[in-house]
């Protein structure tokens, strides 16, 4: 994805944005066999929608957020974590390690909590603050471990802390 060349005025005269969603305003060219007022955008195999404008392909969540306020950040998050909820209300600007804090539970977690493993017979706490993995003890009990990293998210991630 590309953020070259694009610009709030180019966005706001090809799309009208309604509940999350990009419709196409006016047609892009002759060659494109959309209609005005359809949908933009198709599901990519990453989970995003996103939509050709110019050759270039774009997500419609940065989009619709340069729509609304004028720029692109590096990066872009659900609030939700739902990446097709392109609502600009769930869309904020993001650091990389941001954005990774707000990620939901792994598929490959064994324990069924975020930032809990099982290491030397006891339940280890252990979460990324400022890019370092960092240890926050280790417990006999699963749900002693899941209060300590939940504690532990909420303090060093702030809103960006995802716990599920």
């Amino acid at each position: 994805m590309t953020i070259e060349s694009i610009t709030q005025e180019l966005v706001q005269h090809l799309f009208d944005y309604r509940d999350g969603e990009l419709y196409w305003r006016v047609k892009p060219s002759n060659k494109v066999r959309i209609h005005i007022g359809q949908k933009a955008g198709t599901l990519n195999i990453r989970g995003y929608f996103s939509t050709k404008i110019n050759r270039k392909l774009y997500f419609n969540h940065r989009l619709i957020f340069l729509m609304h306020y004028g720029y692109l950040p590096d990066y872009l998050d659900h609030i939700d974590g739902n990446r097709v909820n392109n609502k600009v209300e769930n869309l904020r600007e993001a650091t990389l390690s941001q954005n990774q804090h707000n990620r939901k539970l792994s598929k490959n977690n064994t324990s069924g909590v975020k930032g809990v493993s099982w290491q030397k017979n006891k339940w280890r706490v252990q979460i990324r603050v400022n890019d370092k993995l960092k240890s926050f003890g280790s417990y006999n009990d699963l749900e002693l471990a899941e209060i300590v990293a939940q504690e532990v998210r909420t303090k060093y991630h702030g809103a960006f802390a995802n716990h599920g």
